[in-house]
């Protein structure tokens, strides 16, 4: 027998949502992980910054490459020029990182007379 619940969360579950709670949720996840995002790096210690800003790469990477696949798909010129937006976008990310990461790690070398 079913559960006399069922139909009632059913029922929440295809409600559509109204577009300004939305934008409220969606927006109030954003500020959060953006809250969580700052004080997460801020705690960071100094020696652990390299490798941080390493796997940052390595996520842009990814970002990179989930771009070209936007783009390559040419769905809607919208589509293609925002993929190609992106694509600009994570590689200016990637080697700003990888340069940041360079400078960072030349630190640590002996000074060559």
């Amino acid at each position: 027998m079913p559960s006399p619940l069922l139909p009632v969360l059913l029922a929440d579950a295809v409600l559509p949502e109204d577009p300004a709670t939305r934008f409220i949720r969606l927006l109030t996840v954003f500020l959060l992980a953006m809250w969580v995002g700052f004080e997460v790096i801020t705690k960071v210690p100094q020696r652990l910054h390299t490798p941080l800003t390493s796997g940052s790469n390595a996520i842009s990477g990814i970002t990179a490459v989930g771009a070209i696949v936007v783009a390559g798909a040419m769905a809607t010129r919208l589509g293609t020029l925002l993929g190609l937006l992106a694509v600009v976008l994570a590689m200016i990310n990637v080697v700003g990182g990888f340069v940041v990461t360079h400078r960072m790690l030349e630190m640590f070398n002996p000074k060559k007379k």
